[in-house]
């Protein structure tokens, strides 16, 4: 799956801006990025919202498993990659039908937290179970989210293509054509919301996050990390490597 919004709608994360500074490499255009999805698959559906979003899919290579849906409703589009565990109860919890599944299920608990405020991010994310990385974007208010699981099984990425949007699609290498070094993995366990203005984590919402640079060697131009406040603070712990985020005893 694969979304695409201009500067407009999402300001492009300055860890992000920096990766691609540090090391200088080829981007294409957004446009480029969405015909270049399209040729992988000719059955691939692209979904022009506006000038600004465009949203891709393709059933290609799609797990059993972890199936990929799309649905749209009240003007609010939703990419869903993956399955809930708990979507029985879920659906009984935003008064669903039994033949509702987990894309149309996130439409309605994105407009929970909409249309209850306040109502945190971190508690609607925070209530599925299962693996998980899903789009969002309501057209009527201009506002995106996106979030992946707390074990990352549904990987998905996110960097910075040429003329400036920020892309968000489930294949890295697709990514790292169209972003260069501007180009990470998303940290699993947090979610992006255009409202909230920043990356944070819906497991630890205290916690902090960063981002350090990757090694050359590496895809990606940076690496964002979840830290743990507790060994942050203590002087007796340094940062370990991992993109975890977790700090290790110093020597």
């Amino acid at each position: 799956m694969l979304g695409v919004f201009s500067s407009s709608i999402v300001t492009p994360p300055d860890e992000l801006v920096a990766a691609g500074s540090r090391t200088p490499s080829p981007k294409i255009t957004a446009e480029a990025l969405v015909n270049r999805f399209i040729k992988i698959d000719s059955s691939a559906v692209s979904i022009q919202i506006n000038d600004h979003v465009q949203l891709a899919y393709t059933h290609m290579d799609e797990s059993a498993s972890l199936p990929r849906s799309f649905a749209v409703k009240d003007e609010i589009f939703c990419l869903f990659e993956g399955s809930l565990d708990n979507l029985g109860s879920l659906r009984q919890q935003y008064g669903l039908a039994k033949s509702a599944n987990e894309v149309v299920l996130m439409i309605e608990a994105y407009k929970a937290l909409r249309d209850r405020a306040p109502y945190p991010p971190s508690h609607v994310v925070g209530h599925l179970q299962g693996n998980f990385a899903f789009i969002v974007f309501d057209k009527s208010t201009s506002t995106m989210f996106v979030a992946t699981d707390q074990f990352g099984k549904v990987p998905l990425y996110w960097g910075i293509t040429a003329d400036g949007y920020v892309a968000f699609a489930n294949d890295a290498n697709l990514l790292k054509g169209a972003c260069g070094k501007s180009l990470a993995s998303f940290p699993q366990g947090c979610f992006f919301s255009t409202t909230v203005g920043e990356l944070r984590s819906y497991e630890n919402p205290k916690n902090k996050i960063t981002a350090v640079p990757a090694t050359e060697e590496e895809i990606w131009g940076a690496k964002f990390m979840v830290l743990n406040l507790f060994l942050y603070n203590n002087s007796r712990y340094e940062k370990d490597s991992s993109c975890m985020g977790y700090w290790a005893l110093k020597n």
